[in-house]
């Protein structure tokens, strides 16, 4: 009896296969030691975790409303008015015949929309202005310093309502209400990071990067800047809620863009309408849950984030 050998197709099969496994078994146990610091990162800062998921549900609401939900019901008389919450009507409608629910799946990433724009411009202007006056100081500094000190003393809404008025009314688009509420979204921002770049403009890190012939700006944008990032971001985050917060109390008093369904001009509805006088309830309550929502996502988030930047809060958690 002579022995044959297998197919060489065979051997390789066999072969192949214990080999395949080892190595699913090292890449599930590379993405295991990759993830299970960020998963004790998580439990140790739960803020974080809840105001992302909070957040997240709400991206997922609007998403799989635009998915699965009419979306034309938004606009007047599409529907028949006042009509209470139903199965056909979830959130009911409004008395210009409009579902609510289409409502709010459209307004939320509008209103959010308004405040990452708004925050964005605050916050990169602010950045610019904090580290030119921290960093460089004398005459510099002390103008910047005094124009924030002076502006932040005006009543901010007061001004806002002085610039939206002077603007066309019934013209006014989204983006053009972000960029009114962020004309004055830069002075927070201006003011607290210059706070934690004048002292690291004295750590002896800093103080390498001149000594070693970097200039100015290199020492900024290389050195300087990416220790702050997490600052940064809790800046971006607050400042994003403090342009909602702004554009909400805008709309309420009929200053925001008319045409669009945001969640601040479903309330200027609700007040032009007395909704709560006609018992309209069901037309007032989701906005304000909706508002409720992104804040404390906000908060939990800005709270996250400055506990990450902040060693003492660290330590501390």
């Amino acid at each position: 009896m002579v022995y044959k050998s297998p197919p060489e197709t065979l051997t390789q099969a066999a072969t192949a296969a214990p080999a395949r496994a080892v190595r699913d078994v090292a890449g599930r146990g590379a993405w295991r030691r990759r993830l299970r610091p960020l998963v004790r990162y998580v439990r140790r800062n739960p803020s974080l975790a809840v105001g992302t998921a909070i957040l997240c549900a709400l991206l997922l609401f609007v998403a799989f409303g635009y998915l699965f939900y009419d979306m034309s019901r938004t606009s007047p008389l599409s529907v028949p008015a006042n009509r209470s919450p139903s199965a056909e009507f979830p959130l009911g409608s409004d008395r210009q015949g409009r579902d609510i629910l289409a409502l709010m799946i459209a307004g939320t990433p509008l209103t959010l929309r308004i405040g990452l724009i708004a925050g964005a411009v605050g916050v990169g202007i602010g950045m610019i202005l904090a580290f030119v006056a921290a960093y460089y100081g004398g005459i510099v500094d002390g103008t910047i310093k005094l124009l924030v000190d002076v502006l932040l003393t005006i009543p901010g809404l007061l001004v806002l309502v002085l610039i939206a008025v002077s603007l066309p009314q019934g013209g006014l688009t989204v983006d053009q209400m972000a960029l009114v509420v962020a004309i004055l979204a830069w002075l927070w921002p201006t003011r607290t990071i210059r706070s934690q770049v004048l002292v690291m403009r004295e750590r002896a890190w800093v103080e390498i990067a001149r000594l070693s012939g970097m200039s100015g700006p290199e020492v900024i944008v290389r050195e300087m800047i990416p220790n702050l990032l997490p600052y940064v971001a809790a800046s971006f985050v607050g400042a994003v809620a403090a342009a909602i917060l702004a554009s909400i109390g805008l709309e309420a008093l009929g200053l925001g863009p008319f045409e669009s369904p945001t969640i601040g001009m479903t309330i200027y509805w609700n007040i032009y309408y007395s909704s709560i006088l006609h018992g309209l309830w069901w037309w007032l309550m989701p906005p304000i849950i909706l508002i409720i929502l992104v804040f404390v996502s906000l908060f939990l988030i800005s709270a996250g984030l400055d506990e990450w930047a902040n060693p003492r809060l660290r330590r501390r958690v």
